[in-house]
């Protein structure tokens, strides 16, 4: 589901000049077609907010953090499609 820059900004709890530092850091990424944003979108803003502002995370510890989450994702990925090709066989 994609949503309009005004329901993101308010979901996510983000005025438009954080929103654009986060994109230009690649810490959110719209699509490339609509320059929107989805549901994972949503849930990546949530996680940054609750890394900065609850946790007192900086710049550079939120960006290592996102690097290794995306890693996790990834390799859960892998995983599911590897067991998905042994129950194949």
């Amino acid at each position: 589901m994609t949503l309009a820059i005004s329901e993101f900004l308010a979901r996510a709890e983000l005025d438009e000049a954080t929103l654009e530092v986060w994109v230009a850091e690649g810490w959110l990424i719209p699509d490339q077609g609509s320059g929107a944003f989805g549901e994972g979108d949503l849930a990546r803003a949530r996680l940054i907010n609750d890394l900065m502002k609850d946790l007192g995370v900086n710049a550079e510890g939120v960006d290592i953090i996102l690097h290794l989450v995306d890693q996790i994702h990834s390799l859960r990925g892998a995983l599911h499609a590897a067991s998905r090709a042994h129950e194949g066989e």
